[in-house]
């Protein structure tokens, strides 16, 4: 029997996403998510909750351009698969890093609520009014049905 790696995480941009360019002209989107849950503890009543940050890194162009969209605070849904890499920190001290990596057609990012309008700058809106997304809810994707995929409405035959 084969095995599945995927994860689907719903959270919330810990700060602004971060694009840049590779030596090859390739972009990589990089941002860390927060996702919390919440319970009552049975002894004391109090609600406690617990927040899980989870880095991720961005290989798909279409996610990309919705990055481009986001900022810190901005909710969205994550698709994409874990992997762990093994890096040597400034002390010559072996780590390991696990992320969530949205790959080239492998994955996806969908703002749910708080990305920046088409043309703004998350830098140039106001940081004190919330912004939601456009009458018709969350249809900006990276490339899934819905709003933000091109109409490729040709004559194929399959």
């Amino acid at each position: 029997m084969g095995s599945v790696n995927r994860v689907y995480l719903v959270g919330n941009l810990g700060k602004d996403p971060k694009t840049q360019a590779m030596n090859n002209g390739d972009k990589v989107g990089k941002f860390t998510l927060a996702t919390s849950e919440g319970w009552k503890d049975k002894n004391s009543g109090e609600w406690t909750e617990k927040t899980e940050w989870h880095n991720v890194v961005v290989w798909n162009e279409f996610a990309i351009k919705v990055l481009d969209r986001c900022q810190k605070g901005t909710t969205v849904a994550v698709e994409g698969s874990l992997q762990t890499r093994k890096y040597t920190d400034a002390n010559g001290v072996e780590k390991y890093s696990t992320e969530v990596v949205v790959a080239r057609f492998k994955g996806d990012i969908q703002i749910i609520a708080g990305g920046v309008k088409p043309g703004e700058r998350a830098s140039d809106s106001d940081q004190g009014q919330e912004r939601r997304p456009a009458a018709g809810g969350s249809n900006v994707s990276s490339g899934r049905a819905g709003a933000g995929r091109p109409n490729f409405d040709d004559d194929i035959p399959f």
